[in-house]
């Protein structure tokens, strides 16, 4: 805008190479463009003119362009005046007359530029706000709507047996008590029984007793007072207190100190519990479901783990059995994960190949479901778009374990596996060592040697 024809051509002669130009001769006539054409980069103005000036030009135009970027020419250099068109008019830049036609178009180029990138954070803004609320929501309904046993991969052939018990305890307040080795699942499985029973509108907590030093599972788990130790500035809800009428689970059971334990026993038998530094105990309602990988029975026979707290622990035991007992769970859990992470990495993998399949289902998984999954996201990663995974996409870990399953065993390892399998079976259908050998025909020293003689 200017009041002059003269500076109005000029100006659009030197920008109308790079960009279309609106001209108005005065405000009115720029506010009434501003209005019909709403999407305008920049706006170019004398400072000085007639009737509207500049100034008041650009202070009314953030009505209608609000994202704009305002350039002022200006012969004049009184403070005053500019520090009034910086305050009100929100001035990208001051260009002074006689201006020179290079430089000009230069700041007009950059301010277009930044208009643009704004605007494409702005789209970029709305769009990730967008996605973050339809996760949320997603997320939301996802929580909301409880998992099903009927949808658990192998509930009806390797994970039949766990499911069948962990049936008949839902209804109860019953502590359960997980066992298996690391990555089959267990808080998976508590999470199941949580939200199958009556308590599944309530509050599911979970913690890994073996991953925090005693002082802070103490305060993690019970809670602390203010003052009860440096850096506790305030009173502290602990987790037994979050899932006050709901479910709690204590996974790696089996890494809690003496201490902890002991304070672990009096929840269970009274229904209470202190916070660290308290004084007075608190009432808590829920239920636990507690998980371990170790020999319980080993470690209270070692003085490791006290044996009254295992009674209560061990009320109803459920096993759930290793990956390599339940191959033929394998392709439709790696069919699961291959759509899982095919969808986050946006892949088009169609599938495993059948050498790939057969692989997978030899090799033994010391690393259970999660090994599985682990593999499956590696394979995705490597696999060409449009060509299934290939025993090729494996690790060489897979491969060569695979192989080394896949050979014929001789008499002796036979002999081995068939006891393996045995003590397995006996240790599942049992839920106790001592249960366990006298099904077997064994001592519990004797079953406890063989047991050693495996892990090594």
């Amino acid at each position: 805008m200017d009041d002059e024809p003269r500076v109005l051509d000029a100006l659009e002669a030197i920008l109308a190479a790079d960009f279309r130009v609106l001209r108005a001769p005065g405000g009115e006539a720029a506010l009434a463009l501003l209005h019909e054409e709403r999407e305008v980069a920049v706006i170019v103005t004398d400072h000085r003119m007639p009737g509207m000036t500049g100034v008041e030009l650009l202070r009314r135009s953030q009505e209608h362009a609000a994202d704009a970027l305002r350039i002022v020419l200006t012969a004049y250099t009184d403070v005053d005046s500019l520090m009034e068109a910086i305050n009100t008019g929100r001035i990208y830049h001051f260009v002074p007359k006689p201006w020179d036609p290079a430089e000009l178009l230069l700041v007009v180029r950059r301010a277009a530029e930044r208009w643009e990138l704004a605007r494409e954070n702005s789209r970029l803004r709305d769009e990730l706000e967008l996605a973050y609320n339809t996760l949320r929501r997603e997320t939301a309904e996802t929580r909301a709507r409880p998992l099903s046993f009927d949808k658990l991969v192998g509930a009806h052939t390797g994970l039949g047996a766990a499911v069948q018990l962990a049936r008949k305890v839902l209804d109860a307040d019953t502590t359960v008590l997980l066992l298996g080795e690391t990555g089959t699942g267990k808080e998976l499985f508590a999470r199941l029984i949580h939200d199958n029973g009556p308590r599944g509108a309530r509050k599911f907590v979970a913690q890994n007793c073996g991953a925090l030093p005693e002082s802070l599972l103490e305060s993690e788990l019970f809670g602390h007072v203010r003052g009860a130790f440096t850096g506790a500035t305030g009173e502290r809800r602990g987790l037994f207190e979050e899932a006050d009428q709901g479910t709690i689970f204590l996974d790696e059971i089996g890494e809690m100190s003496a201490a902890t334990q002991l304070r672990l026993l009096r929840v269970l038998q009274e229904g209470e519990i202190r916070r660290v530094g308290a004084s007075a105990p608190r009432i808590v309602d829920c239920r636990i479901i507690a998980a371990t990988n170790v020999d319980l029975d080993a470690e209270v026979v070692a003085g490791r783990f006290r044996r009254d707290l295992y009674y209560r622990l061990n009320v109803f035991p459920i096993v759930l059995p290793p990956l390599r007992e339940r191959s033929e769970d394998i392709p439709v859990l790696a069919e699961h994960f291959l759509r899982r992470y095919r969808d986050r990495a946006r892949r088009a993998v169609p599938g495993l190949a059948a050498d790939a399949l057969r692989c997978l289902q030899t090799y033994p998984f010391p690393g259970n479901v999660r090994e599985l999954e682990n593999e499956i996201e590696r394979a995705v990663a490597l696999a060409e778009d449009g060509r299934p995974i290939g025993v090729e996409h494996l690790s060489e870990r897979i491969r060569q374990g695979a192989a080394a399953a896949a050979a014929p065993p001789t008499l002796g390892e036979a002999i081995e596996r068939l006891k393996r399998r045995m003590i397995e079976d006996a240790l599942r259908e049992c839920g106790s060592k001592t249960r366990a050998a006298e099904r077997l025909g064994l001592s519990r020293q004797s079953l406890q040697q063989m047991l050693r003689r495996r892990q090594s």
